[in-house]
């Protein structure tokens, strides 16, 4: 039987590139690994990588930024909304001011009698500081975060959606949900798969919202990936979804750094099934230490690099 180990990455569709990266930078500290280019058709659109200091695969943040292209989206129902990051506990109160600091407006909430942190991207996207005791990802100290305070990763994701029972169905037959279902007024968590870091989804009912974008568009979720960890677990899990009847699922995508399966969830969020990639991952083509600071390609945009470079924005980041 297949299974999950926690999440793998989240990808979001952002506005611009140098906004996006002293937002997650400069702004919440984390550490820039990436820097590449969708590999979805023949656009040039950045894709960008942010993770803790490992890069461990539940700690990682993907962007596309949109805003030369001109594209938005609309956040609404049926959509993926929040990024749920784990930080120390003890930590929210530093976060709150920095944040503030920073020019980000914030909001304390009580959350499963859980004190957290809200705030939003630029672009508008969901994020919500959960403060969570043992995490053993360390976080990066990055730009001025001290290390007891960095952002340990991912701790789950916020779903808006018509229709909570279609999303807990799915979870419960195909997708390795485990332990109680629990509730806070519209709001109902459960894990998906083992114990592992980033492994919490949140189902928030949305009746009154309009259906979100499920296309490319800044200001919205693109998909949440979850760790299978090796391509036999993947290829298990897939016919298990299929068997489970859904066929919205697609084949195999090889994304240099980890190979990917995508499936459309009866929540309106795409959800990926990824794989590390076993001939090096995030340091296939970087050294551990150089990470994120050279433009990287898939071999077949190789031959259009300096088209590719000259059409995007240019970016700078301070480790």
């Amino acid at each position: 039987m297949s299974h999950i180990r926690g999440s793998h990455h989240m990808t979001l569709s952002v506005g611009g590139a140098q906004e996006d990266v002293d937002f997650h930078v400069g702004t919440l500290g984390m550490r820039f690994i990436k820097r590449t280019v969708l590999f979805d058709g023949s656009l040039p659109i950045y894709h960008l990588y942010y993770s803790n200091a490992a890069g461990d695969p539940s700690a990682v943040l993907t962007t596309f930024p949109w805003r030369q292209a001109g594209l938005v989206g609309r956040r609404g129902t049926n959509q993926a909304r929040e990024v749920l990051l784990s930080v120390p506990s003890g930590s929210l109160g530093y976060w709150s001011r920095r944040l503030v600091e920073h020019g980000v407006d914030v909001f304390d909430t009580e959350v499963f009698d859980r004190h957290r942190v809200e705030f939003r991207h630029p672009s508008g996207i969901e994020y919500v500081m959960v403060g969570v005791d043992d995490d053993p990802r360390v976080g990066h100290a990055g730009n001025g975060v001290p290390p007891e305070h960095a952002i340990h990763g991912i701790h789950g994701v916020g779903i808006h959606v018509a229709t909570p029972e279609r999303m807990v169905e799915f979870s419960e037959e195909v997708f390795h949900s485990q332990g109680k279902l629990v509730e806070d007024g519209d709001r109902a968590a459960f894990r998906v798969g083992e114990d592992a870091p980033g492994n919490h989804v949140e189902l928030i009912a949305d009746r009154s919202d309009d259906q979100g974008t499920w296309r490319y568009g800044a200001g919205t979720f693109h998909h949440v990936a979850w760790n299978l960890e090796t391509l036999e677990n993947q290829d298990e899990l897939k016919f298990e979804i299929e068997g489970g009847g859904y066929t919205d699922i697609s084949e195999l995508k090889d994304r240099k750094y980890f190979k990917s399966v995508y499936v459309r969830t009866p929540a309106g969020a795409l959800f990926e099934l990824a794989v590390t990639h076993a001939e090096g991952g995030w340091t296939c083509d970087e050294s551990p230490h150089e990470l994120g600071t050279r433009f990287q390609l898939p071999e077949q945009f190789e031959d259009r690099r300096e088209e590719i470079f000259s059409k995007l924005e240019p970016i700078e980041a301070t480790k």
